[in-house]
């Protein structure tokens, strides 16, 4: 990608309803049988982002159609930062396991499921969560002498007093732009710690 002028890029940053070709493609995966939010809730954004080797690559989200707006603000403040996002792809290409895109570094936010041992939907089920870089911002949680890391292979960053890329903290841009848009952080969250979740209820 050579674009020279604002007008180019944000021509990359746009949102659209969800095709039958993307829903094909997420049938029986993140939009799965039992789903229950409406399709025409959701949206497809196409955005741009800066890869881990200074690269500019293409990406793809779905979500709620209530902030695909934002998202496609704080993603564009983002590339004009070179921020850096290694993977942003639909969590429908790791046949909608979690651990799995996470483990890749993928950025995401769509996904239906319930939580566990509830009959809530996750933000994430109603696609108002975004996990950005999960890998270097694993999830955490302690219960008694047992200490739950996800996804697999994050255990060296769960010490948050080291300096490693991609580390979310309350000084990174993505902290300060989702926050100020009324997000809260998972790195906040007091019972446990999920550093890669940026989430807004507004159901």
């Amino acid at each position: 990608f050579f674009l020279s002028s604002d007008d180019e890029i944000k021509k990359e940053f746009y949102s659209c309803e969800i095709s039958d070709e993307i829903f094909s493609r997420m049938k029986g995966k993140t939009y799965k049988e039992n789903c229950t939010v409406p399709l025409s809730s959701l949206n497809y954004l196409h955005i741009l982002h800066w890869g881990k080797n200074g690269e500019v690559l293409e990406g793809e989200m779905v979500c709620s159609s209530k902030i695909s707006t934002i998202l496609l603000e704080i993603f564009f403040l983002l590339y004009k930062s070179e921020y850096v996002i290694e993977k942003v792809r639909l969590a429908d290409d790791y046949n909608a396991v979690d651990e799995l895109s996470m483990q890749d570094n993928n950025t995401s936010c769509f996904n239906f499921r319930y939580i566990s041992n509830t009959n809530k939907i996750s933000m994430h089920g109603l696609g108002l969560a975004v996990d950005i870089n999960p890998l270097y911002n694993p999830y955490i949680k302690t219960t008694g002498t047992k200490t739950v890391i996800e996804p697999a292979g994050a255990e060296e960053f769960t010490d948050r007093g080291k300096d490693f890329p991609m580390k979310i903290t309350h000084r990174d841009l993505a902290y300060k732009l989702f926050t100020e848009r009324g997000f809260e952080w998972g790195g906040d969250w007091k019972n446990l710690k999920d550093y890669q979740p940026f989430e807004i209820d507004l159901k």
